[in-house]
């Protein structure tokens, strides 16, 4: 796993007992999982439309933009569910090899 994400693995545990009133993680593990999620799909709709917006002259730095604020949103819902970034990443590894047909088939009923 790349050290960012264990950084910020780190970082969003311990902000899971922070004062809600002076961080802004803390104050979306307070709100709960609607708005942490709330907040996913806001970042995955604001990253279509970067993606979709080809043609601007910024295009590839509103797009890392945007997926960096997507990414970042995603780990704080992981965090909440108490599931680590390196159990994706375990996934990931796990279907590496696959064809997506193969994968999506192997997957329980």
């Amino acid at each position: 796993m790349s050290d960012i994400l264990n950084r910020l693995a780190y970082l969003l545990e311990q902000r899971k007992s922070a004062d809600p009133s002076t961080s802004y993680v803390a104050k979306l593990y307070a709100k709960g999982m609607d708005s942490i999620l709330k907040k996913v799909g806001e970042e995955a709709t604001e990253t279509i439309i970067a993606a979709k917006n080809n043609d601007a002259n910024d295009y590839k730095e509103q797009l890392i933009y945007e997926t960096a604020d997507l990414w970042f949103h995603t780990l704080i819902m992981l965090a909440k569910a108490d599931i680590a970034p390196q159990d994706v990443l375990n996934e990931l590894a796990r279907r590496e090899g696959l064809s997506g047909l193969e994968e999506k088939a192997s997957r329980a009923k």
